[in-house]
């Protein structure tokens, strides 16, 4: 079978979660689990690297407007990681190019990147942090999910993935009039705050 529907499902997942998929993938290949996961995703140091930076990102995630800081920073990361996760798949299978590989894994996890950047941004506008530890702990068990559900049954799992997908980039539409409301609120509240500054009366509250 063609590792298409693998990589487009390991680039939706990147896109939320990169070094979940790193580190997932890696550690079912070095125990025998799968017999799909490159040489290159089990190194001991490739590991290491994507076990420190997934705790990193796990508890970044759950923290508002950190998770948005984290989701800027990760813009370059996500798209990258996706692309050479998914060239690396296909030269192990040799059913696919490694450079369309890579695109399709790349572009996916940039399109997924963006939905949930969209969303947590829409997320931070609830005052309370529970919301963000609930959306994040939802993501995290649903890479896990679907990166084991999709080395079993790739095509049903791209399947889910696209679903997904689709389903993001509605739900980041609808939200998109939110997250402006949201945003000229706090450029709106900045602007009084510097000017209460520059007066020298009491800057209204946050």
């Amino acid at each position: 079978m063609s590792v298409l529907p693998l990589v487009f499902t390991s680039g939706w997942a990147s896109g939320i979660n990169a070094y979940a998929v790193v580190l997932l993938l890696g550690v079912f290949g070095v125990t025998g689990f799968s017999d799909e996961v490159p040489a290159a995703l089990q190194r001991t140091d490739v590991l290491i690297v994507a076990g420190v930076l997934f705790l990193c990102e796990m508890v970044a995630d759950k923290i508002p407007y950190v998770d948005t800081a984290w989701d800027a920073l990760q813009t370059a990361v996500r798209p990258v990681a996706g692309a050479v996760v998914a060239a690396l798949l296909a030269g192990e299978s040799g059913s696919l190019p490694e450079i369309a590989a890579g695109a399709i894994g790349g572009s996916t996890a940039l399109v997924s990147h963006l939905v949930k950047a969209g969303t947590r941004m829409a997320v931070n506008t609830s005052p309370e942090p529970f919301s963000n530890i609930a959306v994040s702990a939802a993501e995290d068990l649903g890479v896990a999910g679907i990166i084991v559900f999709a080395l079993f049954h790739p095509l049903a799992a791209a399947i889910i993935a696209a679903t997904l997908l689709l389903l993001g980039l509605v739900v980041v539409v609808f939200l998109t009039s939110r997250i402006s409301r949201f945003l000229r609120h706090r450029a709106r509240r900045r602007e009084q705050r510097r000017l209460a500054t520059a007066a020298g009366s009491p800057a209204p509250p946050a």
